[in-house]
């Protein structure tokens, strides 16, 4: 294990966990708002909004898949040192990292059983940015009506499709955060 696996990780775990936390959920609460989350520096390509969420969210239980670019070394060492997470293949993971190209294709993850519908993936989307325009989103969660710039729509639109079974997303950039449950239904804007 080199050095740089040993960096980059919470500099005060029990606060710098809780204010993530924090953001997460209301971020999953809020579907469509930005927030702002930081305290990891995770080696690239991972954001420090993904590796902030992946340090708060994912432990030695939370199996962990890393899709495309986001499987380096550097960053599997990285991960299993501050996470312990193990890392598996797409359809038994509970988090899935990458760009939306990566990711691909939905299908490939767990989305629950009607007995258990909680026992599906979360995927954590790397965006080249996070804007307020572009789909359209209403339900929980959601006063009127939300925008966010999302990858696509029909996807999101199947994925609501099919609740109270689905997938559901968090969208990183930088330092910043927003979230979609598989409750929120999506429109074209």
């Amino acid at each position: 294990m080199q050095t740089n696996a040993l960096t980059g990780g919470f500099a005060d775990a029990p606060v710098d966990a809780a204010h993530a936390f924090r953001a997460a959920l209301e971020a999953m609460a809020r579907p469509g708002r930005i927030f702002q989350i930081a305290g990891a520096a995770p080696p690239a390509p991972l954001s420090a909004a993904a590796g902030t969420l992946l340090l708060t969210l994912a432990d030695g239980d939370t199996p962990l898949y890393l899709a495309g670019g986001w499987d380096t070394p550097a960053l599997r060492e990285w991960l299993t040192f501050h996470t312990g997470a193990p890392l598996t293949r797409p359809r038994d993971a509970a988090f899935a990292v990458g760009d939306w190209a990566a990711l691909a294709p939905l299908g490939a993850y767990r989305a629950g059983v009607s007995e258990y519908p909680d026992r599906s993936a979360t995927l954590i989307v790397e965006m080249p940015a996070l804007e307020k325009a572009g789909a359209r989103l209403t339900g929980p969660g959601i006063e009127t009506e939300e925008s966010l710039g999302l990858p696509e729509i029909d996807a999101f639109r199947a994925n609501a499709a099919g609740y109270p079974l689905g997938l559901d997303f968090f969208f990183t950039s930088g330092n910043r955060l927003a979230a979609l449950p598989r409750s929120t239904r999506v429109e074209a804007a």
